[in-house]
């Protein structure tokens, strides 16, 4: 059941801040959570994260919400665009 779906934008913004904060905390990032733009790459000239920043991320992102992001996850490009790509699979696939 795509979780993503039965959830309400108000669900879906909660939710992207809480992921934010999980990335800020996770990085020690100086910043505050709800800075980070919704569709601003992770990579690059938008959040500036590397491959190592990434798996850090997947690895609490993994943790909080009960499901794995694996390395080898051919979605990976999408999943991690931006931090609105990263929430919306989040609710589709959390189990906690």
């Amino acid at each position: 059941m795509n979780q993503a779906a039965n959830s309400s934008p108000a669900d879906l913004d909660a939710l992207r801040l809480e992921v934010a904060a999980l990335v800020v905390e996770a990085l020690n990032l100086d910043m505050a959570p709800e800075s980070i733009p919704a569709d601003d790459s992770l990579f690059g000239e938008g959040l500036g994260l590397d491959s190592i920043d990434i798996l850090e991320v997947a690895l609490v992102v993994s943790k909080r919400y009960g499901f794995q992001l694996r390395a080898d996850n051919e979605d990976n490009v999408r999943i991690f665009r931006s931090l609105r790509s990263l929430t919306e699979y989040v609710a589709a696939n959390r189990t906690k």
